[in-house]
């Protein structure tokens, strides 16, 4: 960084100096306490969440909240101009920062940096771009930044017309990549869409032949769902003689279900195979003698995070955490059902799992589970209705055992899933590009601003009055201002 060792060599005309000397630096309010201050409210109120809330933007506007006035009558009145940082709370690791597009109120969790001697605000935020103040943060388990370390940032001073071509040329560059960043996140979008699409054609039998119309063309008979349906169940009627009572799987209420294509027909999961959640009866779950043996442990954020194939897992379970749970087999299907609701995707490998995921298990010369999981993601929304409004977002088994799953001819499903996987890859080889694009994009940005405060991004004007009077015509201001308040209080 450059406000880290020995100062680097500057361009003629600049010089170095510490922010405080070319800025007046400080906080905002504090946030008042009750809704009596906001009823009726017209003044803006800007608070952290305003500054996540730009993306692209530099300037802020307008705000989510408004004061009446009442609140503000002992409160600061930033002005239009002013360059904010947030100074506390773990949003000072986003390093976001915004510029006040007219006079505005603004929270004690952020801080501001007001430029003098008609340096532009946007010379001055754009240089803050490329500070971290991760950097000056107490090491707490709550970040906060001391507006006296802000003060001391050393930041190089460029002549004022060179300030000013600075910021031409960075809003010059950062709008055309801003139009090929925007370019490229439609195409994500796209992309997304397009994904959806494909799933949907091929749990409705829209993206391939069907069996039955292939078996028509080639004069030969095939065998239906419902036929597929009932030697399945027959199956496993005959696995389970012996074990006690067997018990019918439920059957899908199809009314007002859709017309499925001929030869297709709806089931249930635990028609199709085994259904059931994890288990990790043990209590306290933290239990350390639980963990750190030779099992895979994989819970609901390694279900979200697989794109369909579970490969990585973050936690073991030992021999005492094995006794205290089921070890599924490599090809079991893992649904969420708390937390994040429907999330899916196979297992790779052996792996226990709590009761925030459920299993399901079918022999692939009955059903072929890569087709059930694509199912299970169109059916994401759906399933995900049924979750109660609560804080924590959970459905049941029995949720899960009633969905209506269309069954194709297995053949079919075959044929299905590896069109899917086609496209599907295709699409994931434009968005692995797309995405190194975007990060590239991102460097691009950076390598514009760490050129522009180098003094090489613009060429310099032999002309131009140096930095360092423009600095002490700044010095000479302050002492006749005296040591009155920076920023005044109250009123638009």
């Amino acid at each position: 960084m450059m406000n880290e060792g020995a100062l680097s060599e500057l361009p003629g005309g600049w010089v170095w100096t510490r922010l405080g000397e070319i800025a007046n630096i400080g906080a905002g309010n504090p946030a008042p306490q009750g809704e009596e201050f906001f009823e009726n409210g017209i003044y803006p109120f800007v608070r952290v969440q305003d500054m996540g809330n730009l993306g692209s933007n530099v300037y802020i506007y307008d705000t989510r909240d408004h004061l009446n006035i009442k609140a503000i009558e002992k409160m600061k009145l930033f002005p239009k101009g002013s360059v904010l940082f947030t100074k506390s709370g773990m949003s000072i690791l986003l390093n976001q920062r915004a510029i006040l597009g007219k006079d505005m109120y603004v929270v004690s969790h952020i801080g501001i940096a007001l430029p003098l001697g008609d340096i532009p605000c946007e010379w001055l935020y754009y240089w803050l771009k490329t500070f971290d103040f991760k950097k000056l943060t107490h090491a707490t388990t709550l970040p906060s930044l001391q507006l006296s370390k802000v003060q001391e940032i050393y930041t190089p001073l460029p002549p004022l017309p060179e300030q000013r071509r600075i910021v031409a040329k960075i809003e010059e560059l950062f709008t055309r990549l801003d139009a090929g960043v925007s370019a490229l996140k439609k195409t994500q979008a796209q992309l997304k869409r397009y994904r959806q699409s494909v799933l949907k054609a091929a749990c409705e039998g829209k993206l391939v032949l069907t069996e039955a119309e292939l078996a028509k063309a080639e004069g030969r008979t095939y065998e239906p769902a419902d036929v597929l349906l009932a030697r399945i169940l027959e199956e496993r009627r005959e696995k389970w003689n012996g074990k006690g009572k067997y018990k019918e799987p439920v059957a899908p209420d199809t009314s007002g279900l859709p017309t499925l294509p001929e030869g297709w027909g709806w089931a249930t999961l635990p028609q199709l195979g085994d259904l059931a959640r994890g288990k990790s009866k043990h209590r306290p779950r933290d239990d350390k003698r639980l963990f750190g043996g030779p099992y895979p442990f994989i819970q609901t954020g390694d279900v979200k995070n697989s794109n369909g194939s579970i490969k990585n897992f973050s936690q073991t379970y030992s021999e005492f955490g094995l006794a205290q749970s089921r070890l599924w087999p490599a090809g079991t299907l893992c649904i969420t059902i708390a937390a994040n609701i429907a999330d899916s995707g196979i297992l790779t490998f052996p792996s226990c799992f709590p009761d925030s995921v459920v299993g399901f298990v079918c022999e692939d010369t009955n059903c072929n589970v890569r087709f059930i999981e694509f199912f299970i993601r169109t059916a994401k929304k759906d399933l995900e209705k049924y979750a109660p409004a609560t804080a924590q977002k959970n459905i049941n088994l029995e949720t899960l055992g009633n969905l209506a799953v269309p069954l194709p001819p297995l053949a079919e499903q075959r044929r299905i899933v590896a069109e899917v996987e086609r496209r599907l890859s295709v699409a994931d080889e434009v968005a692995k590009t797309v995405k190194q694009s975007l990060a590239q994009a991102e460097r691009l940005r950076q390598s514009i601003l760490k050129k522009a405060f180098e003094g090489k991004l613009v060429a310099q004007d032999a002309n131009d009055e140096p930095a360092g009077v423009l600095l002490e015509r700044i010095k000479a201001e302050r002492t006749k201002k005296g040591s009155g308040s920076k920023f005044k209080r109250k009123g638009l």
